[in-house]
């Protein structure tokens, strides 16, 4: 079986699932709890999606009860988590921040971006799905904005590991979405001209770099900006990637919780 594991990620394997983590938000173990979910969990899957959320709550600890789940539509609206929230509240929602201690904030995903955010001054989490139009949309800093209005926050203070994602190897697009990146960021280093395929010219996007670019613009040290490295299409055998598998695709969670990580392993 693949090993995951680099110098900022480790391959967890434990009471029969497997899922990631971050080195720089386990420093902070006894506040915050996270996970990427790997292939033999999937939250698409409505028959076992509870028995599944159960299983990796029960690994890190953390009442499956509690998790905020959103109906994610490639928006850029990021909502905060508190008390008197309903359901309702999360209809059309790709991003959730709180500082509530009993809220777990759980996205799934299947090739698109996950932005794992933590301010450690102001102990407040943050879950964010940044797919391709989310990025456009930069997602990534009304984030920012949001954890700045709603709680204070610092950018210089905010940690941002970017999970596993479809890299530039296979963001493979044509003029369309070349053109809406360029409307966007207006930064040609982040797109590669590739080959031409039954007349059409293609094009490989770096929608990880344009998210770093933007959290730098935002104020975030660079060294509070950790990256998995990791694709899903290049380990799609292990992970969810919609664009290996299609409509086949199960999805992967990424969760973020507070609490104090008295399960954790290291």
């Amino acid at each position: 079986m693949k090993d995951l594991s680099n110098e900022n990620i480790i391959h967890i394997k434990k009471e029969g699932i497997q899922y990631l983590q971050f080195k720089r938000l386990l420093e902070y173990k006894d506040k915050i709890q996270h996970c990427y979910t790997l292939k033999d969990i999937d939250v698409k899957n409505k028959s076992k999606e509870s028995e599944d959320y159960k299983k990796i709550c029960n690994a890190l600890n953390l009442n499956n009860e509690n998790i905020v789940h959103p109906k994610q539509t490639h928006t850029d609206i990021v909502k905060n988590v508190n008390e008197s929230n309903t359901s309702a509240d999360f209809i059309e929602v790709d991003g959730l921040i709180t500082n509530k201690q009993n809220k777990i904030l759980s996205l799934v995903f299947a090739d698109c971006t996950p932005l794992f955010l933590y301010d450690p001054a102001k102990n407040v989490i943050g879950n964010i799905h940044s797919g391709w139009r989310g990025t456009v949309q930069k997602i990534a800093k009304k984030a920012m904005q949001k954890m700045n209005s709603e709680y204070g926050c610092n950018p210089q203070d905010i940690i941002c590991c970017i999970g596993p994602t479809i890299r530039k190897c296979h963001f493979k697009v044509d003029d369309d979405v070349k053109d809406i990146f360029m409307q966007a960021f207006n930064d040609e280093s982040i797109i590669e001209k590739g080959e031409v395929i039954e007349g059409k010219q293609k094009y490989y996007i770096d929608a990880v770099q344009a998210n770093i670019n933007m959290l730098k613009e935002c104020g975030l040290k660079e060294e509070n900006i950790i990256d998995s490295g990791i694709c899903t299409v290049c380990n799609c055998e292990i992970m969810h990637s919609y664009r290996a598998e299609k409509e086949q695709s199960g999805r992967n969670a990424a969760i973020m919780g507070k609490g104090d990580g008295s399960n954790f392993p290291f």
